[in-house]
C-alpha cells in the first residue's frame, strides 16, 4: 500500500521508509527536502493522495518549550488534516517513554503532538520509545572545544532500527491506541554513553555531565524517563551500536 511517511528523511524516518520498502509497500515521504513543509502546509497538497495510512516521526531540534509546542501543533494538525481529506485511514505516531513525567520544553511539543493525533480525525496508534543508541552523537557533534555538556539523565536506550521495525511492523495492522512503550535492554547514563561514543570515535573530548536544575532534573536522574509499565524489549546493546560507529571509522 501507499503509506505517507512524515519526517521520512531524518534518522527513525529513513529506516522506516527502508522497512516498508522491503515489505512491498511504497512510502511517501514527506519533508522540507522534498518540497513539503508540514509547519505551513506548503506542498502538502496531493501528496497523501491515496495513501492509506500514515507513519509520523516528524521532529525538531529544540528544548524550548514555544518553538517546541509550535512546531508539533502546525505540523501534526496541517498532516492530520491532509491525511483524512486524502481518505488515510490510520496514523502511527513515535512518541517518548517519560513524555508525561518531564515538563523539559521538547517535552511539551510531544505532548501536544499526542493530543492533536488523540482527539484528531483519524484512527490512531502511538508507540512510545525511549532515547536511541544515537542520542549522544548531536551532543559529541556539536561540541565547540574539548568539553561535550550531556545532561544527567538515567536512560534505557534502545535501537534506532528496532524502533523504525516496530512502526513499520503496525503499517496494516488494527489501530491501536497506545501501544507497549518499546525500550532497551539495559539502564545506562547518559554520561557514560557519550564518554563511550567519545571512545569509540578514538577522540579525546572530555564528557561533562550537568544536572537540569528543578524539577526537570530531578526527574530525568530519578529514572521518569524509563518505562514504569509493560513494555516491549529490545535486544540489541549499546555496545553493538559502538562497535558499528567503531567498524565505520575502520
Amino acid at each position: 500500500m501507499r503509506v505517507a511517511v512524515a519526517g521520512g528523511t531524518g534518522l527513525i524516518g529513513a529506516l522506516v521508509v527502508r522497512k516498508l520498502t522491503a515489505a512491498g509497500h511504497k512510502p511517501v515521504v514527506l519533508a522540507r527536502s522534498r518540497g513539503v513543509d508540514l509547519t505551513t502546509g506548503a506542498g502538502l497538497g496531493g501528496q497523501l493522495d491515496g495513501c492509506e495510512e500514515v507513519v509520523d516521526v516528524t521532529n525538531v531540534m529544540s528544548v524550548r518549550r514555544k518553538p517546541a509546542v509550535g512546531f508539533f501543533a502546525a505540523a501534526t494538525s496541517n498532516l492530520l488534516d491532509a491525511a483524512a481529506t486524502a481518505g488515510a485511514r490510520h496514523v502511527i505516531t513515535l512518541s517518548i517513554v517519560g513524555v508525561d513525567d518531564v515538563d523539559l520544553g521538547y517535552y511539551f511539543g510531544k505532548r501536544k503532538q499526542e493530543e492533536l493525533v488523540r482527539n484528531g480525525p483519524l484512527p490512531w496508534t502511538i508507540l512510545r520509545a525511549t532515547q536511541f543508541h544515537e542520542f549522544p552523537e548531536p551532543l559529541v557533534d556539536g561540541a565547540r572545544g574539548p568539553f561535550v555538556v550531556v545532561p544527567q539523565e538515567l536512560s534505557q536506550p534502545v535501537s534506532a532500527d528496532e524502533v523504525a521495525s516496530a512502526l513499520a511492523a503496525r503499517v496494516g495492522q488494527e489501530p491501536g491506541g497506545y501501544v507497549r512503550p518499546l525500550a532497551g535492554p539495559e539502564q545506562l547514563q547518559m554520561a557514560d554513553m557519550a564518554r563511550r561514543l567519545v571512545k569509540a570515535r578514538g577522540s579525546r573530548k572530555i564528557v561533562l555531565p550537568v544536572r537540569l536544575p528543578g524539577a526537570v532534573g530531578k526527574a530525568m536522574t530519578g529514572g521518569a524517563l524509563l518505562p514504569r509499565e509493560d513494555y516491549a524489549r529490545g535486544e540489541r546493546t549499546f555496545a553493538e551500536y559502538l562497535r558499528r560507529v567503531a567498524n565505520r571509522l575502520s
